[in-house]
């Protein structure tokens, strides 16, 4: 399997200042203990010099070890270029959210050293489409998320190189239009954009999963962990950068207020498990939206 967004595992937050290598190691291997072959570590909005130090780490620590390097073929970052708006901006920090920066995106793709794989942005926030052409030119996968664009930005960002997006039908309102919101508008355009899913039941119910599936299609669809690092652990307290989260027993993510997810506490292999037996997909789907389609996103 392939997981295209991993925000940390195993106790494990790769968006931590005190990330060391033989902890991300640790991480990776209980991943690949589960069956996940290869993953891109997430980093979520944050502060940009915080942002700049956490990809120069990464980055750095790919490059000094060789089995590291095999695991995580690059770097997703998703923000800071995304919506300001509640609902839509989701866990992202309001403070650091900004828009789209020709000089700021070009000064992180640097610091990624050649690991800058998948961005995350809101094409409202890219008004001009510049940095998803920047983005593009430099065969980085530009994924819409956490966004409230409309039909014509999106076909405007599709111009302009952008080719995904990020796990539809999270990152919005729990009470959206009832015709014209941002799941139809991208629903629209999925001949046109490959459009990743949390398939652990609680960020879409399993029905709600199975008809977007169908309506977008099994050949440009992926399914994405979100995973932070109290992914497969106990209860208890973990963090997300600069966030804290209490875990309870019933291994809910979420806000203090309840009022959003923080991530997913479940894993890609157990999300495999949900396709063929909450969703009735036979294993051979299962391994398209987890392993050949995400294989062709990064064209491994």
């Amino acid at each position: 399997m392939i997981d295209l967004q991993v925000n940390g595992f195993a106790g494990v937050d790769f968006n931590s200042d005190e990330l060391k290598g033989e902890d991300l190691l640790r991480a990776a291997m209980a991943l690949k203990d589960i069956g996940v072959q290869k993953f891109l570590p997430t980093l979520i909005t944050a502060p940009l010099d915080k942002m700049r130090s956490r990809a120069a780490k990464l980055a750095r620590l790919l490059e000094e070890n060789e089995e590291l390097n095999e695991m995580l073929p690059g770097i997703h970052l998703e923000g800071p270029f995304i919506s300001k708006e509640d609902g839509y901006r989701g866990a992202h920090p309001l403070s650091d959210v900004r828009f789209a920066d020709l000089e700021i995106v070009k000064d992180l793709h640097d610091t990624c050293a050649g690991k800058l794989l998948l961005f995350t942005l809101a094409p409202e926030q890219d008004k001009r489409g510049e940095v998803t052409k920047f983005l593009t030119n430099q065969e980085v996968v530009v994924s819409a998320g956490h966004t409230n664009a409309s039909t014509d930005q999106l076909k405007n960002a599709i111009d302009c190189g952008l080719q995904m997006f990020t796990h539809l039908g999270n990152a919005c309102p729990p009470q959206l239009p009832r015709h014209d919101n941002i799941i139809q508008r991208v629903l629209s355009l999925s001949d046109k954009l490959w459009i990743s899913y949390i398939a652990d039941g609680l960020h879409l119910p399993f029905f709600v999963l199975k008809n977007l599936l169908n309506t977008a299609g099994y050949s440009r669809s992926v399914i994405v962990s979100d995973a932070i690092s109290a992914a497969e652990c106990k209860a208890g307290y973990y963090t997300l950068g600069d966030q804290s989260i209490e875990i309870k027993e019933d291994g809910v993510s979420q806000s203090a207020d309840g009022s959003h997810l923080i991530g997913s506490t479940t894993s890609l292999a157990t999300m495999y498990q949900n396709l063929i037996n909450n969703l009735g997909l036979t294993k051979e789907q299962a391994n398209d939206l987890t392993f050949s389609n995400p294989s062709r996103i990064l064209g491994l």
